[in-house]
């Protein structure tokens, strides 16, 4: 049970400050400053998160990486539900802490809808979309299979790697769906929007669940493929 907990902190928390950060500085690619504040922020949270709680549960905080590491056999299929269910409340869980912070404080959310994803940086197009997640995230979970790879004698370098990753990740795809790589990241955010009215990141939500798991099981199965041969 205590992993479970942990994966829900640890979600809430890269909910928080992740897209927290975004609501309150913007993702605009041009002005620039923003953009790169929004990279780091979900980077050094999940840098933070795995030094904190990564011995209790893997800091795994995302449905994605709990499937690659699932189908590398690094997991049982309990503990699989265990950890999406526990991701998953937790991401609603931050997403309405910022619901309060932004509401009852009257701070404007500069990205319109609790730092959700959307399509708009690829014109709408959900296909181009699923592109970006399925790469963005496939090139994540194979950083962190091979990082946390017992062979690969990583060790305590591990979170910064899985950090850093996730920051470059972001640098490239905030400006095309706002980078989501995390089905749980996407899901809390939006459904607070559309419980607040817009329903827009709702609509669309689908692209960032599908992409991220397609994206992590090619990674696990190309991973695999290649560790064996």
């Amino acid at each position: 049970m205590n992993k479970y907990v942990v994966e829900f902190i640890g979600t809430a928390v890269l909910v928080i400050l992740g897209c927290g950060t975004a609501m309150l500085v913007g993702c605009d690619a041009a002005a620039g400053g923003g953009y790169i504040l929004t990279a780091l922020a979900f980077g050094l949270v999940i840098v933070g998160m795995a030094y904190c709680v990564g011995n209790i549960s893997g800091c795994h905080i995302n449905p994605a990486v709990s499937l690659g590491v699932l189908m590398s056999g690094g997991m049982d299929g309990k503990d699989f539900v265990g950890y999406v269910v526990a991701q998953c409340l937790g991401a609603l869980a931050g997403s309405g802490v910022l619901a309060l912070i932004f509401s009852t404080g009257g701070v404007t959310d500069m990205t319109g809808g609790f730092g959700a994803n959307g399509l708009a940086g690829v014109n709408g197009s959900a296909v181009s979309g699923l592109i970006v997640e399925v790469v963005l995230t496939f090139i994540f979970v194979m950083t962190i299979l091979g990082v946390t790879d017992k062979k690969a004698g990583h060790g305590s370098f591990a979170g910064l790697v899985i950090g850093f990753t996730l920051t470059l990740v972001h640098i490239l795809g905030i400006g095309l769906t706002g980078t989501s790589v995390n089905p749980a990241r996407s899901f809390g955010p939006a459904v607070v929007a559309a419980i607040s009215g817009n329903t827009e990141p709702i609509a669309c939500l689908w692209v960032f669940i599908v992409g991220p798991l397609v994206g992590a099981a090619l990674a696990a199965v190309v991973y695999k493929a290649l560790r064996k041969a």
